[in-house]
């Protein structure tokens, strides 16, 4: 292969939307997992809360 056939190559541009899912998917399920802590959190208080009162 010559120097400019090698430099011709045509490279496909690399797509964006794979990576906005991913981080949509990421955002998603940071969301959840604090939602579901929060709520673990909240039990607990209000358990202790019940036990001691």
């Amino acid at each position: 292969m010559t120097p400019k056939a090698a430099s011709e190559v045509i490279v496909p541009k690399r797509r964006h939307s794979s990576d906005l899912l991913g981080i949509a998917y990421l955002g998603t399920i940071g969301v959840v997992m604090l939602a579901w802590i929060g709520s673990l959190v909240w039990a607990t208080i209000a358990f202790f809360s019940w036990l001691v009162s």
